[in-house]
């Protein structure tokens, strides 16, 4: 039989029998659409995807539940005699303009010349220079560089509530409607607490019911606020003492039966109702506008937001939400044969035994649904990005500011939004990168003397795009060519020029315009390098290190084809392609075998360092494929550096050993993330809590089931032999791809691609003719193989 018969008769049969149809009589989108939805539907039904405990939260960072609707988020406690809602909004942030300290957004005060240039030179003439040294001539101390502010709590005082936890208490978190729930029984009455946090509307909302009498307050490790009472509502408002930043919230209240009264003292009381809800919205005078970061007073809109919402009733505040929500939630269900025991979330996770049981199998798909539901609850459209602790900050002091790191961590939040099929939360993503690039070209002007924008190792809403004096982690110009990648990502996916063209392709090119000013010819072999280089976070300052190479790499390479695509100045790309083959790729060989993370071979194969920077090309890179000799040497590397390592570096490497090909190497990273940097509410941690781990992990589980890197569908690359049997619904490709998969014995059983766009698509695939397929798919029709 020749090839192309066997290719026909191989399509006809992954129809389905006899009168299959064949590839170009598939069914077209509305049905095909209705079947995945009403799949994924029936699918999420027959999993809980519910986080609960039976006492309440003693512990903000590893108990509290986390509610979210991008700009607005609180931690529920579920405390008995205080319901305790500590709340934020992303936008009050110290620092910046008006700074009691002072803000140059991390430039230079005063004029360095030649600073630059020495430093290149001592690293030609010694190849490695003490980091401390560098940061003598090119860091300095950072000012007015501010934190994200906890916004406060509100408390819900309730003197009739048991001061012992009931037997029958539960605080839950359903994922599925993103909403938090309190419930127990006292004195034959079933009380119920309900917690949300809506996109839609803007605001947090609550019920209560069972008998309440309650007082309702607002508390704040601040002083720089008034809150006032008046009628059904608190005011609260005030300026931050550091930068004058002027921020409000407004809870409105709403009883059944019982009374309603308005203290002096700025509290309401509820008393004798048969339930209570509430809406409290916030907001501040913060603008992402370069370089005054100042907008309207808040008070108007959040006034408007919180009437708006109390006009619509508890009910259709609900609803809304849930509907809001699951339009993204509901697209992707997974089922790896789990088993929900009936225990409380905590125990579940303390009895994890590394993914071989059903019990655990349960765990770890709830823990990838948990991702999502996290990114959904922190990056909705009008808000800033996820920062390093997503939405949720209980401090004025938090952890590394609860900023923006720009050397893995805001990148590592995004990595599941395309293929876990929630690339509307790219949004805010967009327009932060976008509101870098006019502080970020000064930087270049000023630091460096050239084109284009640079931003370096963290930042914050404020467009800091210079330099600090942390010696091991203040220099990173890569960062800006770093954070256009997941941009280029959002159009790989979706296919859109449009986008491409208005938002992906200006920051993409000016990112390579300043790579094109700033690379410089490598003295022991004539390549262009990047020069000082720094590996974060570890090591000497060099020339060339792997991962700068790595990421300007692959910056040039995407830019070069989005050029051709939207057919740019032919100048323009004839330089990036000739300066494409001039970079040394970052790809080199060591004594040991090793993929060298520096260009001299300076590797220490017992050096367990949790970064494991210099594998970027293998992932989020595409610059490594699998067999090729640069990743049998990325698997030297990644087995030298060992399992161990914080949350977020055990997340990298499950994405790691998944591009690898290794599922259950992935899956083993998988299970050391739960058993050891997982807290009991599923938080990841570093420690302290660090949400990038949370989707490092569930980008992970994607890329063991689904890649398309190399503009082939690959179906179950890496799939773990734990997980031998099983489903997924919803998942993205690259193309404008959604992906159905069901296995059984470790080999897929059926496969469908419903395609959004008409083009040509490759798939492999044990279930099709010769491992390999391309045909051209049409828009909106859906693809079957298998039965």
């Amino acid at each position: 039989m020749s090839r192309e018969m066997s290719r026909r008769t191989t399509l006809k049969s992954a129809f389905g029998g006899a009168g299959a149809l064949t590839l170009g009589e598939v069914t077209l989108a509305q049905s095909a659409e209705a079947t995945e939805s009403s799949n994924v539907s029936v699918a999420a039904q027959q999993t809980p995807l519910t986080l609960w405990y039976t006492a309440p939260a003693s512990d903000w960072e590893r108990e509290a539940l986390p509610i979210g609707g991008g700009a607005l988020g609180a931690t529920v406690f579920g405390t008995l005699t205080s319901e305790q809602l500590q709340f934020n909004e992303k936008t009050l942030w110290t620092g910046g303009p008006g700074s009691a300290q002072g803000y140059n957004h991390g430039n230079w005060t005063e004029p360095r010349p030649g600073a630059i240039t020495a430093v290149q030179q001592r690293i030609d003439a010694e190849t490695e220079v003490d980091p401390d040294a560098v940061t003598a001539r090119l860091g300095q101390a950072r000012v007015g560089y501010g934190h994200h502010q906890t916004f406060g709590d509100l408390r819900i005082d309730l003197p009739g509530a048991p001061t012992d936890t009931p037997d029958d208490y539960r605080r839950a978190l359903d994922l599925s409607e993103a909403v938090a729930t309190v419930t127990y029984t006292h004195q034959h009455t079933r009380h119920t607490r309900e917690f949300f946090a809506s996109h839609p509307d803007g605001v947090i909302a609550g019920r209560l019911t069972g008998g309440v009498t309650a007082t309702l307050r607002y508390t704040s490790p601040r002083t720089d606020f008034t809150a006032t009472a008046t009628g059904d509502r608190i005011t609260v408002r005030g300026e931050l003492a550091d930068n004058g930043l002027k921020f409000e919230a407004r809870i409105r209240v709403h009883h059944v039966g019982g009374t309603l009264t308005a203290n002096p003292d700025g509290t309401l009381t509820v008393t004798d109702a048969d339930s209570v809800w509430f809406v409290l919205a916030a907001g501040t005078d913060y603008a992402d506008t370069y370089p005054d970061y100042r907008g309207e007073d808040p008070r108007a809109t959040v006034t408007r937001t919180a009437d708006e919402a109390f006009r619509k009733g508890y009910q259709k505040l609900r609803s809304r939400h849930v509907r809001d929500h699951r339009a993204l939630f509901d697209r992707v269900a997974l089922d790896i044969r789990g088993d929900v025991p009936d225990i409380p979330t905590n125990e579940l996770l303390a009895g994890y035994t590394g993914g071989t049981t059903p019990s655990d199998r349960a765990l770890e798909a709830l823990y990838f649904q948990y991702g999502r539901y996290l990114l959904i609850a922190s990056s909705r459209p009008g808000s800033l990005p996820a920062n390093l602790q997503g939405v949720w900050n209980n401090s004025t002091t938090p952890p590394w500011s609860a900023d923006y790191h720009t050397n893995i961590n805001i990148q590592m939040n995004y990595w599941p939004a395309e293929a876990a099929n929630l690339a509307e939360t790219t949004a805010p993503y967009d327009r932060f990168v976008e509101a870098l690039r006019a502080p970020g070209r000064r930087t270049a002007e000023e630091m460096f003397g050239t084109r284009g924008w640079v931003v370096h190792n963290e930042t914050n809403p404020y467009g800091f795009t210079g330099v600090h004096d942390w010696a091991t982690a203040f220099w990173f110009p890569e960062a800006a060519a770093w954070l256009t990648q997941q941009m280029y990502e959002h159009y790989r996916f979706s296919g859109s020029t449009a986008y491409l063209r208005s938002t992906a392709y200006p920051a993409m090119k000016e990112a390579a315009e300043f790579w094109l000013d700033n690379l410089r010819t490598d003295p022991r072999d004539g390549t262009l390098v990047v020069t000082p280089s720094y590996s974060p976070e570890h090591g000497d300052f060099t020339a060339g290190a792997a991962m700068s190479q790595q990421i300007v790499h692959d910056l040039f390479t995407s830019t070069l084809e989005a050029a051709r695509v939207l057919g740019d100045s032919p100048a323009f790309r004839e330089q990036l392609a000739d300066t494409l083959d001039r970079l040394d790729p970052g790809l080199h060989i060591g004594s040991w075998g090793q993929l060298q993370e520096w260009k001299a071979d300076l590797d220490d194969p017992d050096d367990d360092h949790r970064h494991v920077s210099h594998l970027f090309a293998l992932h989020p890179g595409r610059q490594i494929e699998p067999g090729s000799e640069w990743a049998e040497a990325a698997k030297v590397s990644l087995t030298a550096r060992g399992d161990g390592g914080t949350g977020w570096s055990k997340a990298w490497k499950i994405n790691f050993w998944a591009r690898l090909r290794d599922g259950d190497h992935a899956h083993k990273m998988l299970g050391e993330q739960l058993k050891s940097s997982t807290l009991p509410n599923l938080w990841d941690t570093h420690p302290p809590f660090q949400i990038d781990g949370n989707f490092g992990a569930t980008s992970g589980v994607v890329e063991m089931l689904l890649q398309s890197q190399y503009d082939v569908i690959e179906i179950l690359p890496a799939l773990p032999a734990a997980w031998s049997d099983g489903s997924v619904r919803g998942l993205r490709a690259r193309g404008g791809v959604t992906v159905g998969i069901d296995w059984k014995d470790g080999r897929a059983t059926r496969v469908t691609l419903t395609a959004s766009r008409t083009r040509e698509l490759t798939v492999r695939s044990t279930l099709v003719g010769d491992g390999e397929q391309t045909f051209k798919a049409v828009a909106g029709r859906r693809y079957v193989w298998g039965s």
